[in-house]
């Protein structure tokens, strides 16, 4: 009985352990995309939302389930906002498919444009 009792309460333990982890990646992912976001509009670079899309996508989801859960969820609700303000919906598909590449953990450089400053 104490041996069943000790095993609950370790998966207890370690699943709030997960929960808690899970949680930290997805503020963290909250983080990489707002950065993301706020660096192409400082770059304001024609061609550029792509790149953006993908780099804060990848670096949300390289911080865990949590990361790019947080990624899928925010551009999900962008690209929504966006269409249902008039906002183009084949731009909007092209939008999601780099957010996709990003989270899949392809190189987001594969949408950066040339002549986008490496500070980006």
């Amino acid at each position: 009985m104490k041996l069943l009792t000790g095993l609950v309460f370790c998966s207890l333990v370690l699943g709030v352990h997960s929960w808690f982890s899970f949680i930290g990646e997805a503020f963290g992912g909250a983080r990489d995309m707002w950065r993301a976001y706020s660096d192409m509009r400082e770059a304001n670079y024609i061609g550029a939302d792509k790149y953006f899309h993908a780099r804060g996508n990848y670096d949300a989801a390289q911080r865990g389930p949590g990361g790019a859960w947080a990624a899928r969820v925010i551009s999900d609700a962008r690209e929504d906002l966006q269409q249902l303000f008039g906002h183009g919906a084949e731009d909007s598909l092209a939008d999601q498919a780099a957010n996709e590449w990003g989270r899949s953990g392809k190189d987001p450089n594969h949408f950066r444009p040339e002549g986008l400053p490496e500070k980006y």
